[in-house]
């Protein structure tokens, strides 16, 4: 008898999803020139595509995808959702408008969201709790190869094909960005395949929790994306009965949402940025509402624990600064020092990709140290991290040697990745093992709200409204000094946190156990 294939155990492969999870998110920065010219953008715009389009959409989807990631097989919602962001990836190759574009990268979103929750809680359960922030932190190496490939490769893939059809038309009228996203795109199909034979770990096993599996996930899964998705909030709202009180609450909430939107698309003239922004506020707003009323427990370790909330607003802070300086210094590079696209990719590609990994590993283990020593390690690392890179970020943008700048690039790089581990680890400690998905998707909202649809556009307008890029880097050094104040703060409340989780009934006795 022909004995049965076993899935493979290999916490590594997480570590690969994530690399083409962000090779096809962060592509963009090194085509960004080449799509500015070909389809009449302004840096905002630009800005809108790589942040807000992606971020909403990521942040919406990522609820109920981090609540299935809590009911049902994470492998299988790997899978699936590697296979939808690969293919929206290449789909992103044939558009030619700036509206056909924008709907991709909303594709690309919501395939990307299902990812994270369930690595984050798939690699909860491979390792012990001693060793999460430095696994975590390996995982989220990922992002630096996967966005220094995408840099290197989108690069090539552009000069090399405007060169070949500089005389003549292309195939089927082809520009190099477009070909880039259909060269990095397609592959993923195949990877996730791959993924689907990864071992499902039992939920709970590193903390001593037993776990029991639910029966119907997809309902649970259904009933999450009815909380999120308008105008199916208001339905929900009065199923899980909020009542005539509630859903006029809801009502208003939603009218102070638009007025805001509205009042800052008057100020700056940038409809599509802040309505999509207000349709996220929205669904985010409607999902705690609801969260609140269905599983209180739940909502009260998300969002009632002080070190928890101030953190994650910390850590949103240093992604203002992460995801915006890491977009705009390829076209920065490109435009100030007039280099080429295959030139800038090649050397930051390699700098994020060797950089990025060093220091969110460095970041990860020295989380865990310090963290072995006093409660408040890991917060500390994500205070150097603010601090630290200041001098360096203000130093590139005002050098006037390229090779300043790219040797610059290196050390900064570095500093601004060391705190992904320790902000996913702090996550992760502060709520028990049975919520991990959903708080995990609750950080990344308020990380991808924060961080990603503002970053980039923030740096953007400033750079359209002043003329100068330059001028968009510097300011955007703010967020550091907000994010190192909201850690001090989380940092105050954190041991009296812990100990309080401790306490709670079949929760684990020890986060560090």
């Amino acid at each position: 008898m022909r004995p049965r294939c076993r899935p493979r155990t290999d916490a590594s492969t997480p570590v690969v999803v994530y690399v083409f999870n962000f090779l096809d998110r962060q592509i963009i920065s090194i085509l960004a020139e080449e799509i500015r010219r070909d389809l009449g953008l302004g840096d905002a715009q630009i800005g809108f595509l790589y942040g807000t389009a992606f971020a909403v959409f990521y942040a919406i989807f990522g609820i109920p995808l981090g609540r299935l990631a809590d009911v049902w097989n994470r492998r299988s919602l790997i899978a699936v959702g590697l296979a939808v962001w690969s293919g929206m990836t290449a789909v992103s190759g044939l558009a030619r408008s700036f509206g056909q574009l924008a709907a991709a990268r909303i594709g690309v979103g919501v395939g990307e969201a299902s990812a994270t929750p369930a690595a984050f809680s798939m690699l909860s359960d491979y390792f012990p709790p001693a060793r999460r922030a430095t696994v975590l932190a390996i995982y989220s190496s990922g992002i630096y190869i996967g966005g220094g490939l995408g840099l290197g490769i989108g690069g090539l893939v552009v000069d090399r094909w405007n060169e070949a059809f500089a005389g003549g038309p292309a195939p089927f009228g082809l520009r190099g960005w477009q070909v880039a996203y259909l060269v990095v795109g397609l592959p993923g199909l195949a990877i996730a395949l791959w993924v689907r034979s990864l071992r499902e770990p039992v939920r709970g096993q590193a903390d001593g929790v037993a776990t029991t599996p639910e029966s119907h996930p997809l309902r649970i899964f259904a009933r999450e994306l009815r909380a999120v998705l308008p105008p199916l909030t208001l339905w929900h709202l009065a199923s899980v009965g909020a009542g005539r009180a509630g859903i006029a609450r809801n009502l208003g909430g939603a009218a102070a949402i638009a007025a805001g939107a509205a009042a800052l698309v008057a100020v700056t003239g940038d409809r599509a940025q802040w309505s999509a922004l207000a349709v996220g506020l929205y669904a985010a707003v409607s999902w705690a509402q609801s969260l609140r009323r269905s599983e209180p427990e739940t909502f009260d370790h998300i969002f009632r624990t002080r070190s928890l909330a101030l953190a994650a607003l910390g850590f949103s802070f240093l992604a203002f600064t992460g995801y915006g300086i890491g977009f705009w210094v390829p076209p920065f590079v490109q435009r100030i020092h007039g280099v080429s696209a295959a030139e800038s990719g090649l050397v930051l590609g390699a700098t994020a990709a060797v950089a990025g990994w060093l220091g969110v590993t460095l970041g990860g283990i020295l989380a865990d140290r310090w963290r072995l020593t006093r409660p408040t390690g890991r917060l500390r690392v994500g205070m150097l991290a603010a601090v630290a890179p200041i001098p360096l970020v203000a130093w590139f943008a005002t050098s006037a040697d390229v090779r300043i700048a790219y040797a610059l690039n290196f050390p900064m790089s570095v500093l601004a990745a060391m705190w992904i581990g320790a902000a996913a680890s702090t996550v992760q400690d502060l709520v028990p093992p049975r919520m991990r998905g959903t708080a995990s998707a609750a950080y990344l909202m308020v990380i991808t709200f924060v961080g990603l649809a503002l970053g980039p556009y923030g740096i953007g307008k400033v750079s359209a409204v002043t003329g100068s890029l330059r001028t968009g880097l510097l300011a955007a050094l703010v967020a550091n000094g907000l994010a190192c104040a909201l850690l001090v703060a989380a940092a105050r409340h954190l041991a009296a946190d812990e100990a309080t989780l401790r306490a709670v009934p079949g929760d684990p006795a020890d986060p560090l156990a």
